[in-house]
């Protein structure tokens, strides 16, 4: 049910990227210039859709097999994900790029990520077990559903909660924390579940794209070329931050967004 709503919301922050960046290069067509019409001629148009087909069908199959094996109850996540990277594998080995060193380095990476991410979730399940069994959910679920507040201010408040969360803490941890206190709130006040989850997965998606500890932003330091700073990094990403605040709306605007194609693959 989550993979299947959140296709819809995928589609729509990808067309909000796609329809800004072909505005902007449009009106500033420096900021993505197209291949020279010298290195254009070099190639015949079959020559050009072949490049294209050979760098966009792998990883697209790819993803539509991982993807459909869930969405169709043929495989779990974890299934799918194992299936995701004997994939991988098999591109690489086609491409030429499979060797030893980075078969290595691929699983010491993964180990270092799981052993993160299990950690992760061995602490938040001792401090929602302790928390939960003190009664702090329900002292929460209190206070908020009994401030006699609206249903969205207060919908509005945990979204915020999570949103400066994930600015500082990694998502695992935001998850393993907030879902438990929040997710009963928000089915008493009537939100649909698959609804408020996507909601907050998108919401969590924002707060790493925001200033100033977003871990995207650090992460595509890593990555980016040396005379791009930080500031560059923070000056450029807040359209897309924008686009995301908008996204958001939309999906609380439009429900079914979320929950139309859950409906139509599982009834």
């Amino acid at each position: 049910n989550l993979f299947a709503g959140a296709i819809f919301p995928g589609l729509l922050l990808a067309g909000l990227y796609f329809a800004y960046i072909f505005v902007r290069c449009n009106i500033n067509p420096k900021l993505g210039p197209p291949i020279s019409k010298q290195e254009a001629s070099g190639y015949t148009a079959r020559q050009k859709w072949a490049m294209t087909l050979k760098s966009l069908l792998p990883p697209l199959i790819l993803i539509l097999a991982v993807m459909g094996t869930i969405l169709g109850g043929v495989a779990t996540p974890t299934e799918a994900a194992g299936l995701g990277a004997f994939g991988a594998g098999i591109l690489a080995f086609l491409n030429k790029k499979l060797n030893w060193t980075v078969l290595k380095e691929s699983a010491y990476a993964t180990m270092k990520t799981t052993s993160m991410v299990m950690m992760l979730f061995v602490g938040g399940k001792f401090f929602s077990a302790v928390f939960l069994s003190m009664g702090g959910g329900d002292v929460v679920a209190d206070l908020l559903i009994g401030s006699g507040m609206d249903e969205w201010i207060i919908l509005f408040i945990m979204m915020f909660i999570v949103f400066i969360m994930g600015m500082f803490i990694d998502w695992a941890a935001i998850l393993l924390v907030t879902v438990p206190i929040f997710l009963p709130i928000a089915i008493e006040l009537g939100f649909d579940p698959l609804w408020f989850s996507l909601l907050l997965c998108v919401n969590l998606q924002t707060s790493f794209l925001t200033p100033p500890f977003g871990y995207a932003l650090f992460y595509f330091k890593g990555v980016a070329p040396t005379q791009f700073t930080m500031m560059h990094i923070y000056r450029g990403i807040m359209p897309f931050v924008l686009l995301q605040l908008l996204s958001i709306g939309l999906l609380c605007l439009f429900p079914s967004l979320v929950t139309w194609l859950p409906g139509v693959f599982f009834g």
